[in-house]
C-alpha cells in the first residue's frame, strides 16, 4: 500500500516548515461557493421577530473541497482539483476564484444540479443565518472518475474531501485507482459508512464522526483502542482524529499514538477548520515530513484558522511565527540554509536582525548578560558558534571542553536567542556577509572595522556595536578554577 514516513522512534522532533512548492497534490470532492454578506444590525423587523441587517459588504470564497485546494495554495503547494459543478454562473465564479490562486480545475459539469452555494449573513462578527442552494449529485449521471484518473499522473498525494453531496459516490474506485498508481490517499470522511473508504492511507474524522461509527469512548484509552480496531477493519495506515478543544489524536498502525494538545488560543469561527487540517497534513506529508511532524503542523494550522472569520487558510509565514512564539520550531539550532530562510521571513515582517558569534565554550552569567543586551538591539538574535575544529585552531588542544552540539543546544535554550548556527571557518565573515544583519555585535575592545564581517554590514547600511564583557566572567577562568580543584 502507498505509505508515508511515520513517527521517528515514536517521538516528535523539532518542527520545521517544509518546502511545500515541490509537493504536487490532487484534491477531489464536493465543491461549494461560499458567499458572505456583512452588515450592521440595530433593530428588529416589524414583519417578524428577526434582526434587520443593513448589508454593506460581501465576498465569495471557494468552499468544501475547493477550500482544501485553496488551503494548499496558501501553503504554496501546487494542486489540481476535481469535482462536480452545475452549468451555471456560480460555477464560473468558483473556477475564477480558484484560478486566481493557481489551482488547476478539472470540473465535471452536471446539467441537472446547481453548483452548491452557501450564503452566510454576518453582523458584528456573528453569523445570523445561512442560506443553502444545493442538490445532492447522487444518482446523477455525472462522474469525477475520468478527470480524477487523468489528473493522477505526477501527483504525490491525494486528498478526498467528502461533504456527502455526491461527488464521491465512487470513492472506492478512486481509492483503488490511487493505490494502483502508488499514491497515498487521505480522506476527510462524512456519514457513518466508513467502510466506503476501505484501503485509504489515512482518515481525518472529528471525534463525533469517529464515535458515530466506532461507538462512544469512555476515556482516552478506550478511544485509542477503538481507533486501532478501525485501522485493522478498514485496512488503514493511520487515523488523525480531531478533538476540538482537546486537540488531536494521531494513531499509526506501526507506531506509537500521539495525543496533541490544542493550539487554539481564541476561537472566532470553526468553519473550514477540517479543510485546513487535511490540507496542511497532506501538504506536509507530500513535502517529506513524517506523520508526526505533519500532524503537529496541521494541529497548529487549525489553531490559527479558527481565529479567522469564514473559510480561510494559513500561510507558511503564519506557521513560522506561531512556531516561534510557542518555542516549538522556527527557532533554535539551524543550518545556514535554514537560517537564511528564517532571516528572510523575519525581514518580510519588518523585524530587525542582530547577530553575534563566539566559541561559548562554557556558558556563564557573562554570556547570558551579553546575549540579552545584544537581543535588546533588535527583534531576532542570531548566534554563530565555532565548530570544534575551529575552536582548536583558535584556542589550542584541549579545547573545546564541550562539543559544538552541546554548546549550541545550551545557547538555543536561552530566551534571548532565536537561532544558533555553526561555522567552520577561521572567522564568521562569510556567514555574516551572507546574513547581513541590521546589527552586528561583538564583545571586547574591538573597533567596528576590525570585527569580522563588520565592513560588509556597514556597507549594507547596518550597525556594528561593541559591548563590554562582564568583569570576572570567562570560560578560561572557569576552566582554570576547575583544574585547580583537582
Amino acid at each position: 500500500m502507498p505509505g508515508f514516513r511515520g513517527f521517528p522512534g515514536g517521538k516528535l522532533v523539532t518542527l520545521q516548515i517544509p518546502d511545500f512548492s515541490g509537493a504536487r497534490l490532487l484534491v477531489a470532492g464536493d465543491l461549494m461557493l461560499d458567499q458572505y454578506w456583512f452588515g450592521a444590525t440595530g433593530r428588529i423587523s416589524p414583519e417578524a421577530p428577526v434582526p434587520v441587517v443593513h448589508v454593506r459588504d460581501g465576498e465569495e470564497r471557494p468552499g468544501g473541497a475547493a477550500n482544501v485546494a485553496v488551503n494548499l495554495a496558501e501553503l504554496g503547494a501546487p494542486a489540481a482539483l476535481v469535482g462536480i459543478v452545475g452549468a451555471d454562473e456560480a460555477a464560473g465564479r468558483l473556477e475564477s476564484l480558484l484560478a486566481e490562486r493557481g489551482v488547476d480545475c478539472r470540473f465535471a459539469v452536471s446539467p441537472a444540479a446547481p453548483t452548491t452555494t452557501k450564503l452566510r449573513v454576518l453582523s458584528r462578527g456573528q453569523q445570523l443565518i445561512r442560506l443553502d442552494r444545493e442538490e445532492t449529485a447522487t444518482g446523477v449521471a455525472v462522474s469525477v472518475r475520468e478527470p480524477f484518473v487523468a489528473a493522477l499522473q505526477g501527483v504525490g498525494l491525494v486528498i478526498l474531501s467528502d461533504y456527502a453531496k455526491g461527488a464521491l459516490q465512487e470513492v472506492g474506485q478512486l481509492i483503488a485507482a490511487a493505490r494502483e498508481a502508488g499514491v497515498p490517499v487521505l480522506v476527510d470522511p462524512k456519514g457513518t459508512d466508513f467502510a466506503r473508504y476501505r484501503g485509504a492511507t489515512l482518515l481525518t474524522p472529528n471525534q463525533a464522526e469517529f464515535e458515530a461509527v466506532a461507538g462512544a469512548a469512555r476515556d482516552d484509552e478506550d478511544l485509542l483502542r477503538r481507533a486501532r480496531l478501525m485501522l485493522d477493519e478498514l485496512d488503514l495506515e493511520a487515523l488523525v482524529i480531531t478533538r476540538s478543544e482537546r486537540g488531536m489524536l494521531v494513531v499509526e498502525r506501526s507506531g506509537e499514538a500521539q495525543f496533541l494538545s490544542t493550539e487554539a488560543r481564541e476561537v472566532f469561527d470553526v468553519t473550514g477548520a477540517g479543510d485546513t487540517v487535511i490540507a496542511t497534513l497532506g501538504a506536509a506529508m507530500a513535502a517529506g515530513s513524517t506523520l508526526g511532524e505533519a500532524a503537529a503542523l496541521a494541529n497548529l494550522a487549525a489553531g490559527l484558522v479558527v481565529r479567522k472569520i469564514g473559510v480561510a487558510g494559513v500561510t507558511p509565514s503564519e506557521l513560522r511565527v506561531a512556531l516561534h512564539r510557542r518555542g516549538k520550531g522556527g527557532r533554535g539550532m539551524v543550518d545556514e540554509a535554514a537560517l537564511l530562510e528564517f532571516v528572510s521571513e523575519a525581514r518580510s515582517r519588518g523585524e530587525r536582525v542582530v547577530m553575534t558569534n563566539g566559541c561559548f565554550n562554557i556558558l556563564h552569567a557573562g554570556h547570558v548578560t551579553y546575549l540579552e543586551e545584544a537581543k535588546s538591539l533588535g527583534d531576532r538574535l542570531v548566534v554563530a558558534v565555532n565548530t570544534d575544529d575551529s575552536v582548536r585552531r583558535l584556542k589550542g588542544e584541549g579545547r573545546p571542553v564541550n562539543p559544538v552540539e552541546d554548546r549550541m543546544a545550551v545557547l538555543a535554550g536561552l530566551a534571548a536567542v532565536d537561532w544558533v548556527v555553526p561555522f567552520a571557518e577561521e572567522t564568521p565573515a562569510r556567514l555574516i556577509e551572507a546574513v547581513l544583519p541590521e546589527v552586528l555585535v561583538k564583545g571586547g575592545d574591538y573597533r567596528p572595522e576590525q570585527i569580522a564581517g563588520g565592513p560588509a554590514v556597514l556597507a549594507a547600511g547596518g550597525e556594528v556595536r561593541v559591548l563590554a564583557f562582564r568583569e570576572g566572567r570567562s570560560s578560561s577562568r572557569i576552566i582554570e578554577s576547575i583544574r585547580g580543584l583537582r
